[in-house]
């Protein structure tokens, strides 16, 4: 695990290109689309007193301070500002199955452009940004802190990491949310989910309960369907495990649309009973309108 400064993988050049090419993608996005909607949706614990200013015509009396206005004979008001600052935590799965993707990108890359918008609307609204990467194992473990430079650090190793593991372990990821995080905060859970939900249902649940958890589920159209192309060689990125398998077979795609749906029914029984918002995020959909979806369902939502 690397933690408090580590790198988390080689920055070629081509890496720091991509870097580049998403900050600036990603600022644009969260400047013209997402900073206000993202204040608007998250909001801080509460109103803080600020000063006093004179009473004016239309004011709420009941702000009114009866202390300055006994010592001064003349009405002024309590002024409060929103206590803004928020604590967000990308938490990111870079299991083997991440790496899957048949339609121009990987799941990974997408999660790695997606984090690294919402770390640019966090830092946007003054907030801090952390950033847990992991496998069946803690890859890495990044703080949340404040500032550009450290949300570059956090897009560099987005997309620089190397896990040394393969498997998929949900429940310690968000054990490690609850050590690490003290007070209540934004937890954006990346991940297909694509693992038995019994294995991470209870943590999830004590996590959502402590902080604001919304989960950004990835996917890809060959996990939903599998086209009929005759004898094909799978291999399980996870167990490294390999199979023939004959995809023209009414029998194996029975079985293949059979577990499909029961892991998409496991995960959704999960999300529900935790009580955690999801947000689709299929490698050939349109991440920019499912995440301004989502502000809009929030805001709606708050308003009643």
């Amino acid at each position: 695990m690397t933690a408090n400064g580590g790198s988390g993988g080689v920055l070629t050049a081509e890496t720091l290109r991509a870097i580049r090419l998403i900050e600036l993608r990603t600022r644009r996005l969260v400047n013209d689309v997402f900073a206000g909607a993202y204040h608007a949706v998250f909001k801080g614990r509460g109103m803080a007193f600020d000063t006093v200013r004179a009473y004016e015509p239309g004011d709420d009396v009941r702000d009114i301070d009866w202390n300055v206005t006994a010592r001064t004979g003349e009405p002024f008001i309590k002024r409060y500002t929103e206590e803004r600052e928020l604590t967000v935590m990308l938490v990111m799965d870079a299991s083997a199955s991440s790496l899957f993707g048949t339609v121009n990108r990987q799941k990974r890359d997408l999660a790695a452009e997606i984090g690294a918008v919402l770390a640019y609307a966090a830092i946007t609204n003054n907030d801090k940004v952390g950033l847990l990467v992991f496998s069946d194992q803690v890859e890495l473990l990044i703080p949340p802190r404040k500032g550009r430079t450290h949300v570059l650090r956090l897009i560099r190793d987005l997309l620089a990491v190397e896990p040394a593991h393969t498997g998929t372990d949900i429940s310690l990821a968000l054990q490690m949310v609850n050590q690490s995080l003290r007070r209540r905060s934004i937890v954006f859970l990346i991940s297909d989910f694509l693992v038995d939900n019994k294995a991470y249902e209870r943590d999830l649940m004590v996590t959502s309960f402590r902080h604001d958890v919304v989960a950004l589920v990835l996917s890809d159209p060959l996990e939903q369907e599998w086209p009929e192309v005759g004898m094909v060689q799978l291999r399980d990125a996870e167990t490294g495990q390999t199979e023939w398998v004959d995809t023209a077979a009414a029998g194996w795609q029975k079985r293949f649309r059979e577990q499909t749906s029961l892991f998409r029914q496991m995960r959704e029984l999960a999300l529900t009973r935790a009580q955690v918002d999801r947000i689709d995020m299929p490698v050939n959909g349109d991440y920019v309108r499912a995440l301004t979806s989502f502000f809009q369902r929030r805001q709606q939502r708050l308003r009643r």
